[in-house]
């Protein structure tokens, strides 16, 4: 499958791993500018929100500005695009990359996309998982496709063209089943719509279902990942569940064209010590994300072979012309 080769590229092409000890911190690098915006097209509660809100707790630690996060939405990313492509190319300003931005970028074509943007640096590859309501119908994924077979039933994902709902598309496939997916421009409104009923799953990650996983709401059934997680070994994957559906999300920063080398050079070394921050490692670890450090001159390589095997993709589903 085209996609999946793109995303299991991530894997081979990291730059490394994180070798850095932050036993002993220093001084926060110098930075050119008091405060940062953080751009993100989710909304507060979404994946990408909750990225950036946890990795401004720490970055004050490793440069030496102030972090705000800024959430614009709207147009599955296209207005949080065009919002950091207008803004100076001086390292004030960057958007949280996920595949969302080459998706919107492909079906949509909106007047800036992720070509008009200057991949900065990858964080993370993120966890996409199928979760229900634990006081609902459904314990097992084939549970929901028998559903799904008998009365079509409703699905929840993120924004038309985000990873979760491609994610959606393929398992319809993969199922044989036509259950209708609706989209939302958060995972928090999707969220209330599993837990009342509304949906009989949801496809997210496990950072935006953390607090209700925790005090035991919602039942995760399966994984996309090519293998099971290793901190919920008794979540089976979806392939293992008998769907043949492998995604992998990557999460990172990206900025308007031009970005200047001293400034990507801060991000480079502070992203390294921050994946190795004792506290910051305890909690992405809770997140179930997984550190994918990929430098400012290996990004732009990465994304671009990202989104030519995703428009091949969708080109072969017949997404796009």
């Amino acid at each position: 499958m085209q996609l999946r080769a793109g995303l299991l590229y991530l894997a081979g092409a990291v730059a490394g791993a994180v070798g850095l000890s932050a036993a002993v911190m220093a001084d926060p690098a110098p930075y050119p500018h008091k405060v940062v915006t953080l751009v993100t097209h989710s909304s507060p509660g979404g994946g990408s929100d909750v990225f950036l809100r946890e990795l401004s707790k720490y970055l004050g630690r490793y440069i030496g500005a102030t972090f705000v996060v800024e959430n614009v939405q709207g147009g599955s990313g296209a207005k949080a695009m065009a919002r950091t492509a207008a803004a100076p190319a001086d390292g004030t300003v960057f958007y949280a990359t996920t595949p969302t931005y080459i998706y919107t970028s492909l079906l949509s074509k909106p007047s800036k996309t992720y070509k008009d943007l200057e991949p900065l640096v990858n964080v993370f590859t993120d966890t996409e998982v199928v979760f229900t309501r634990t006081d609902g119908p459904f314990k097992t994924l084939q549970d929901v496709i028998d559903h799904a077979k008998k009365e079509r039933g409703k699905w929840g994902a993120a924004n038309p063209a985000s990873l979760e709902r491609q994610a959606a598309e393929q398992l319809k496939r993969a199922a044989g089943v036509n259950a209708a997916i609706v989209t939302h421009e958060g995972g928090g409104d999707m969220m209330l719509n599993v837990l009342n009923g509304t949906l009989d799953i949801g496809i997210g990650e496990i950072q935006e279902l953390r607090s209700q996983l925790e005090a035991g709401k919602v039942r995760l059934l399966a994984t996309f990942n090519p293998e099971r997680i290793p901190e919920k070994p008794d979540v089976p994957t979806v392939k293992e569940s008998g769907f043949n559906v492998q995604l992998v999300k990557f999460r990172g920063l990206a900025g308007p064209k031009g970005i200047p080398e001293n400034v990507t050079k801060i991000w480079d070394e502070a992203v390294q010590k921050v994946l190795a921050d004792p506290e910051y490692k305890k909690a992405y670890t809770e997140e179930v994300l997984v550190p994918q450090f990929i430098a400012h001159k290996d990004y732009p390589t990465f994304i671009d072979d990202f989104a030519t095997k995703t428009e091949s993709f969708l080109k072969e589903t017949g997404a796009i012309k």
